[in-house]
């Protein structure tokens, strides 16, 4: 099994990595992060997945994002439009008709590859050297799921995949007892975490902590650049939702944690448990069951963070979008 990246050998090499999304603005907000952070992170490409709205919106907003960081081109890969055994549920609710709403964003110019995404995951990880690229999951795990299954030798290969989904203390979003990403695909989860690569999981009970506020937001809007006000407005957008749902504040910038993970891990903090995924039950069907207090005697397979430093998260997120 690959393990884990020394984090003095990351210091002196960026991490390689995929990032497999449904944006989505925390996604989009998370693809700003890493195309931010060259000197940590080199995304060997962008795979998407239907999630957050239909394939090709999740397309077309995840070209768009990479071409407004403006680092240069960054091959974007369409993958599966629907879960593995189930009709696709989007969140069009939360995200808006485009996944994307809010201000509204150049149509992108960069062409959709035309390898297939669960094609270029299995590729790198088979070109690559072991132990060497990271996934990066921040919508339903189909096409993660699909490329295991298709590709077994794969798995040994993968040096961590480090996702946001599921929840324990928060319970569920999109159901009473599931998160939107594990529900949507609960057999694709189920595969990802079995599947004996490294497992780190950023669920609602630490991402519900990176919550934005009124000085948190304005931090981005003064930049003065494009993809500061990008930024701010796209949580202005989101806050609306999670402000009339949960009450509070501010609205959680979910996805931009596994980035920010694999930047500074100093900022968060969780436990290597077991984690299963119920996929029979319809009335617990997604929920991520984390043994958090160690009651069964369950092999650990997952990192599950619980908590995160806010102020240093932030930190880092308007150091980094400010570059842009």
């Amino acid at each position: 099994m690959a393990q884990p990246v020394n984090q003095d050998e990351q210091m002196s090499h960026p991490r390689k990595i995929i990032i497999d999304c449904d944006p989505g603005q925390d996604d989009a907000i998370a693809l700003l992060l890493a195309l931010a952070s060259p000197e940590d992170i080199s995304v060997l490409g962008v795979t998407v997945v239907a999630g957050n709205v239909p394939l090709h919106l999740t397309e077309r907003n995840a070209r768009a994002v990479c071409e407004l960081a403006g680092t240069g081109p960054i091959p974007v890969f369409a993958g599966c439009d629907a879960p593995l055994q189930r009709k696709l549920v989007t969140a069009e609710h939360v995200h808006g008709a485009t996944g994307l709403d809010g201000p509204p964003l150049p149509e992108p110019q960069q062409p959709l590859e035309t390898t297939h995404a669960v094609d270029f995951i299995i590729e790198t990880l088979r070109r690559e050297p072991s132990g060497t690229v990271t996934l990066c999951p921040l919508g339903p795990l189909t096409n993660i799921a699909t490329a295991l299954r298709r590709a077994p030798d794969i798995a040994p290969r993968i040096q961590e995949i480090v996702l946001m989904g599921g929840a324990y203390f928060e319970v569920g979003n999109i159901t009473p007892a599931a998160e939107f990403n594990i529900y949507v695909d609960p057999e694709a989860a189920d595969i990802v975490f079995r599947c004996g690569a490294p497992l780190v999981v950023m669920p609602l009970d630490v991402t519900h902590k990176a919550l934005t506020s009124p000085s948190r937001i304005r931090a981005f809007r003064n930049m003065g650049t494009t993809a500061g006000q990008m930024v701010a407005e796209w949580a202005d957008f989101f806050e609306r939702f999670d402000i009339a749902k949960y009450g509070g504040n501010g609205a959680p910038l979910h996805d931009p944690c596994v980035i920010a993970w694999l930047i500074r891990p100093d900022l968060f903090t969780g436990r290597h448990i077991n984690v299963e995924i119920e996929t029979r039950s319809e009335l617990t069907l997604g929920m991520t069951v984390a043994d958090w207090w160690g009651v069964t005697d369950r092999t650990p397979n997952a990192l599950f963070m619980g908590h995160l430093d806010a102020d240093g998260f932030f930190a880092l997120l308007t150091e980094r979008i400010a570059r842009l």
